[in-house]
């Protein structure tokens, strides 16, 4: 058994997390555990508050009493908002607190991205198009090319929470460009678990979206690949560990 701990701001698209368990079918167990979200907003100042050490920490006992082998801070605003730099210290202080490997969305995002071979991405977003900017400043210091932003204005994490299969395909197909090896949806609000393979399908080539490679992050850093095609391109990679 390999268990995977994950710290997540608030409540929306938690439930996410067990549908991907079920569909890696294999023996990996995820333990979520809720962090105090604080103000919800996506805005610079209260994604910095969220992102903070002090809450980050306060949910990481938890994952280690439920034997986690590696913690990632499932949240990807709350990640890059720090800068290139400052999300480094982000993970490093978790890792430090955890006493496990650390890792945030935002480098799940470069990772995975890497991972596939894709070195130029378009990004639809659910957040304002300043906050969606810092994504793709991000992305840009990870030597990621970025060809398109779009940019959707919600505020709130509880708000994307209600969003449904429409709404999503609608912002992959308007964040979409010819030019992009992959479309990236960032927000862990954002349900897509049960979507990835549909969208893959729709527009001709990888989607990565932000609970999918929080998970598969978490997995790479206990060194474990699992074949899954229902987690979409990411999960049909080499090498790999079958069920």
């Amino acid at each position: 058994m390999t268990a995977l701990g994950f710290l997540y701001p608030g409540h929306s698209a938690e439930d996410d997390y067990p549908r991907i368990e079920q569909l890696l079918g294999s023996d990996i167990r995820l333990d979520l555990v809720h962090t105090d979200i604080g103000e919800d907003a996506h805005r610079v100042d209260a994604l910095l508050e969220m992102g903070s050490a002090g809450r980050l920490a306060a949910g990481v006992e938890e994952l280690r009493m439920a034997g986690a082998e590696s913690v990632v801070w499932a949240c990807t605003s709350g990640s890059f908002v720090y800068g290139w730099e400052g999300a480094h210290d982000q993970v490093r202080a978790l890792a430090l607190t955890a006493g496990m490997p650390a890792s945030s969305t935002s480098f799940a995002f470069v990772h995975a991205a890497k991972e596939i071979g894709a070195k130029r991405v378009a990004v639809g977003a659910t957040y304002p198009d300043d906050v969606a900017a810092l994504f793709a400043e991000f992305l840009r210091a990870a030597g990621i090319e970025v060809v398109g932003v779009r940019g959707s204005g919600i505020i709130t994490a509880a708000e994307v929470g209600t969003w449904e299969e429409a709404e999503v395909f609608a912002l992959a197909r308007a964040a979409d460009d010819v030019s992009a090896d992959a479309v990236l949806l960032p927000d862990t609000a954002l349900h897509t678990a049960a979507h990835i393979p549909s969208l893959e399908k729709e527009l001709g080539k990888p989607v990565l979206t932000a609970n999918q490679v929080t998970v598969w992050e978490a997995l790479r850093l206990t060194d474990r690949r699992v074949n899954a095609p229902a987690l979409g391109a990411l999960f049909t990679r080499e090498p790999i560990i079958q069920a």
